[in-house]
């Protein structure tokens, strides 16, 4: 047997013994080896075009503009990005990746974007995939960072090495759900400060697992821009619907 083939069988006992939860529905997956049912797959709706060309999010069907209206307000930081799922099929699912201790999901979901996304990425050429932060109080009460899971799932399909001691969040900030767009920015004004040395770098993509205003992005993207990156793109597991 080869590496690959016993690479296989040692998966498939490790979830013999540690069963793996489908990132859809939580149900055990059956058979073995794989990472969701597949009944599953569908219901987890792909972010298909009509989408818009900066940010990504899910546009009208009868719509014959390119972006969706906060985008034709301009005013990002970053250059471009593109959304995996319409946030409504998977909202559940990320739930769970996040608060659940579902960590798992992380390799299936970095596994799809490889292969969805991965033209996008490709053609960006990015240096290194850098995960937003979360502070170090919500990281020690959940144990990880799923944004870095979910871009180091994403490296081992790529090859593009994920740098996470480049950006940190210096203020724990309010979760963006409770605030409007306009709070959400004042919120995250100054909340990323940039560590490692980056000067090499000229072209990132930032990792997320969803996007809503940009308003995580655009200063993410402002804090590592005035540290001397020029070109910040985002990669998202999931986005809204914009208009």
């Amino acid at each position: 047997m080869n590496f690959e083939g016993l690479k296989k069988t040692g998966n498939i006992l490790l979830d013999f013994i540690f069963p793996r939860r489908c990132p859809y529905c939580d149900g055990i997956v059956t058979p073995l080896g794989e990472k969701i049912h597949a009944q599953c797959i569908e219901k987890l709706k792909l972010l298909t075009p009509p989408y818009c060309m900066k940010c990504g999010k899910k546009l009208m069907l009868n719509t014959d503009s390119k972006y969706c209206e906060q985008c034709m307000e301009g005013g990002h930081r970053f250059i471009r990005g593109r959304c995996l799922y319409d946030y409504k099929s998977v909202a559940p699912s990320i739930y769970r990746f996040k608060y659940g201790g579902r960590a798992e999901y992380a390799q299936y979901y970095g596994e799809e974007t490889a292969e969805y996304l991965g033209e996008f990425i490709k053609k960006i050429s990015p240096d290194a995939l850098i995960p937003i932060p979360i502070h170090r109080r919500r990281y020690a009460k959940r144990g990880y960072n799923q944004a870095y899971l979910f871009a180091k799932e994403i490296s081992k399909h790529t090859g593009i090495p994920v740098m996470d001691k480049v950006l940190h969040r210096k203020r724990n900030t309010v979760p963006l759900k409770m605030l409007s767009p306009k709070e959400r920015q004042k919120n995250l004004k100054n909340a990323f400060i940039v560590g490692q040395n980056s000067v090499k770098l000229k072209t990132i993509i930032l990792i997320d697992d969803i996007y809503t205003t940009g308003a995580t992005m655009d200063e993410a993207a402002r804090a590592l821009q005035t540290s001397g990156i020029p070109d910040v793109y985002f990669v998202a597991l999931a986005g809204g619907k914009g208009i």
